[in-house]
């Protein structure tokens, strides 16, 4: 049975790496592995981090965001939820109108996707953009937002 209330809004899911710059860890995890990564974001569980790529489209949609045009924003990390502290404190911080979230610890997130029903999924990641299932990218921002394309260089990837 479908949930009307999330059929009439524009559900975005985003990426922790989208929407937060975590180069710096994920190199850490890339060269010294999941356990130097953990210590490296609970050592810095207060350290706000910088908006990353999707943050200021997110921003914008969140700003649209009314009883007549309805946005949820969800976050999806590959973070467990111990890790992903900080990036609850950073959305905290920026005033952020986002309290959903899914950590998959170290798994891929494009199968939540289509359990959010997301219309949009904004990732830094193509490979987890390619193999969603549930996105219907360009349509939902003609028919929420009316913009007129999707435009290059941006982190959704129209299917």
């Amino acid at each position: 049975m479908e949930n009307s209330k999330v059929k009439d809004k524009l559900v975005v899911a985003i990426s922790s790496r989208a929407l937060f710059d975590l180069d710096e860890s994920h190199q850490i995890y890339k060269e010294h592995g999941v356990e130097a990564y953990a210590k490296h974001q609970e050592k810095n569980e207060n350290v706000i981090l910088e908006p990353g790529v999707g943050f200021s489209l997110v921003k914008k949609l969140l700003t649209l965001n009314s009883e007549k045009t309805p946005i949820d924003v969800i976050l999806l990390s590959r973070n467990s939820a111990d890790t992903g502290l900080r990036i609850f404190n950073s959305i905290e911080h920026y005033g952020s109108n986002i309290s959903r979230a899914a950590f998959t610890r170290g798994e891929s997130t494009h199968s939540l996707v289509g359990a959010f029903e997301a219309d949009l999924f904004l990732s830094s990641n193509y490979q987890d953009v390619q193999k969603s299932s549930r996105i219907r990218l360009c349509g939902s921002f003609h028919r929420w937002l009316k913009l007129k394309r999707c435009a290059r260089n941006t982190i959704a990837h129209c299917l």
